[in-house]
């Protein structure tokens, strides 16, 4: 398993759009993960992303595990940094 730590930049935080961009981007063999705050949800699910109401400024953690890990983290990181 492999997870990094994020401090969302996007003054508008993981909103409607980024979040249906980053489910997409999580469709691959791996299980990612998302934490804030304690409560953890799968990327894949769109409402249960947006339930976190993630804001500008604050920290999430995101774990990847699975067979194609090294490249799915690697394209989280990518992600994050370009999109949030």
């Amino acid at each position: 398993m492999k997870s990094f730590e994020y401090t969302v930049k996007d003054e508008l935080g993981i909103h409607a759009r980024p979040a249906g961009m980053l489910v997409k981007e999580a469709k691959n063999e791996s299980k990612i993960t998302i934490t804030k705050e304690g409560k953890t949800v799968d990327v894949t699910k769109l409402m249960m992303l947006m339930s976190l109401a993630v804001k500008c400024g604050q920290t999430v953690e995101i774990q990847v595990e699975g067979s194609d890990e090294d490249i799915a983290f690697e394209g989280m990181k990518a992600f994050f940094e370009a999109n949030l």
